[in-house]
C-alpha cells in the first residue's frame, strides 16, 4: 500500500518528493531484517532496488561440502525481491572482503589481539564500497535491516541507540561516518522488539519470516577461529608457553590464536586453589601470559582511529565525559576521554573493567540520551 504524500511535505525517508520518485537501495542479506526492510519500502511506493553482496565462499574457504551458507542467503534474497516486484542485484565483493577484513581479522589475532570483523566489514565494505554502488544507481538513499538509529538534531543527522536495548547495534556501527550517516536510512531502528520484525515479515509474507538469526561470524560459521586462521595462515599454530605473572611455566600451548584476553576455560592447568585467566598474549615470545581474576582489571585505555560524531571537534575539549562499551554485550561504562588528537585518546574508565583487549572497539554513548559520538579501536598503547 502505498504512502499518502503531500506537496512541500517530507516523506518517510526524508525526503521532499513521492515515493515513488525516491529511488532507495537495500542491502539485502538475505535475513529477515533487511528483508522486512526491503518489502516495508516496497510496499509503501518507494523505488527499491536490492542488493546482496557475495562476501565469502564457505564451501571452498573451509573444504567443508555443503558449507555454503552464501549460497542460501543470496536466494532468499532474490526470492523475497521477486515475491515484492522490485529489481534485485548480486554483486561480487569476495576479493574486496578478502583484502578489506579477512586479512586483517587474521593477521589481528597472529598479533594477539581480538579483532571484530563485523565493524571493518560496515565500515569498508557496506558503508563504503556498497554506499558508492547505491549513488551510482542514482539511488536518493540507501538502507538496511540494523537496529540503529538515524535522528535529526540540530547539526545535522545523529546516530542513536536502537529503541530495543537487545538488539542494539550501534557497537558495530561506531565507524560510521558524518557524510555516511546523511546517506544511510536504518528503518527498524524505533522497533520495540524483534517479534515486531518477525510480525512484519509474516503480514508481507516472507518467506524468511521464520528464518533464524545468525549468531556467527558469517566466515567463521562454526565460532571456530582457530580453523579458519590455521587455513589463512598455514603455520599461525605455534606452539609456545603458558606462564604465570612471574614467568613461571605452567603448561605449553598449542598457538596463540587458541586463546583471548579473559579466557578461563581450555587453560590445561588444573589443581590451582586460585582459577587463572588469560590477560596478556605475548607475541614476540609466543607466551600465554595467566593470571588472577584481578589481574584482568583495566582502568585507562589507549583508542585511536577515533572516528568522532560529536557536534564539536574531538579535541576541542581536554576532556569529554561520556558512557564507553568496550565489549559488545556490556552496558556503556562511565569514563572520561583525554583527546591526544583529532583522531587518538585515552580512555579512563571510573570503575575498572575486566578483559578490555586490543583489537575490540570502544564506542562512546551520550551518558544522558541515546546519541552515539563515535568511537576507536583498542591497542597496546605507546
Amino acid at each position: 500500500m502505498a504512502l499518502d504524500w503531500t506537496p512541500g511535505r517530507l516523506n518517510s525517508l526524508g525526503f521532499a518528493k513521492p515515493p515513488s520518485e525516491t529511488r532507495v537501495v537495500v542491502a539485502m542479506s538475505g535475513g529477515v531484517d533487511s528483508s522486512v526492510v526491503a518489502a516495508q519500502l516496497a510496499e509503501e511506493g518507494y523505488d527499491v532496488v536490492g542488493v546482496t553482496l557475495q562476501l565469502y565462499d564457505h564451501g571452498a574457504a573451509l573444504a567443508k561440502k555443503g558449507a555454503c551458507c552464501a549460497g542460501r542467503d543470496i536466494h532468499d534474497a532474490r526470492r523475497v525481491a521477486e515475491d515484492m516486484g522490485f529489481p534485485h542485484y548480486v554483486l561480487d565483493y569476495e576479493n574486496v572482503f578478502k583484502d578489506a577484513v579477512i586479512d586483517e581479522f587474521a593477521d589481528s589475532y597472529l598479533g594477539g589481539a581480538t579483532p571484530v570483523p563485523c565493524i571493518r566489514c560496515n565500515e569498508r565494505v557496506k558503508f563504503k564500497d556498497l554506499l558508492e554502488t547505491a549513488k551510482d544507481l542514482d539511488a536518493d538513499c540507501m538502507a538496511t535491516g540494523h537496529y540503529i538509529q538515524r535522528k535529526m538534531g540540530e547539526h545535522g543527522a545523529e546516530l542513536h541507540s536502537a529503541a530495543d536495548a537487545n538488539r542494539d547495534q550501534s557497537y558495530f556501527l561506531f565507524s560510521t561516518t558524518p557524510q555516511q550517516l546523511d546517506y544511510l536510512r536504518f528503518p527498524l531502528g524505533h522497533l520495540a522488539s524483534k517479534a515486531e520484525t518477525r510480525a512484519l515479515a509474516s503480514k508481507y509474507g516472507l518467506s524468511v519470516a521464520d528464518k533464524p538469526d545468525s549468531q556467527d561470524i558469517c566466515f567463521v560459521p562454526n565460532g571456530d577461529y582457530a580453523s579458519v586462521i590455521e587455513k589463512l595462515r598455514p603455520g599461525a599454530g605455534e606452539p609456545g608457553d603458558i606462564v604465570d605473572m612471574d614467568g613461571t611455566v605452567l603448561a605449553r600451548h598449542n598457538g596463540l590464536i587458541h586463546y583471548t584476553i579473559g579466557q578461563r576455560r581450555g587453560l590445561g592447568i588444573g589443581g590451582l586453589s586460585t582459577p587463572l585467566y588469560v590477560v596478556k598474549l605475548d607475541v614476540d615470545t609466543k607466551r600465554v601470559i595467566v593470571g588472577p581474576k584481578e589481574a584482568l582489571a583495566t582502568r585507562k585505555i589507549p583508542v585511536r582511529e577515533i572516528n568522532w560524531l560529536g557536534d564539536a571537534p574531538f579535541d576541542s575539549q581536554e576532556e569529554w565525559h561520556v558512557g564507553v562499551k568496550v565489549r559488545s554485550t556490556r552496558p556503556p561504562a562511565a569514563a572520561i576521554i583525554r583527546p591526544l588528537s583529532a583522531t587518538e585518546a585515552e580512555v579512563e574508565l571510573l570503575t575498572p573493567e575486566e578483559g578490555v583487549s586490543p583489537g575490540q572497539a570502544c564506542v562512546f554513548y551520550d551518558d544522558s540520551t541515546s546519541r552515539i559520538f563515535g568511537g576507536g579501536w583498542i591497542w597496546r598503547g605507546y
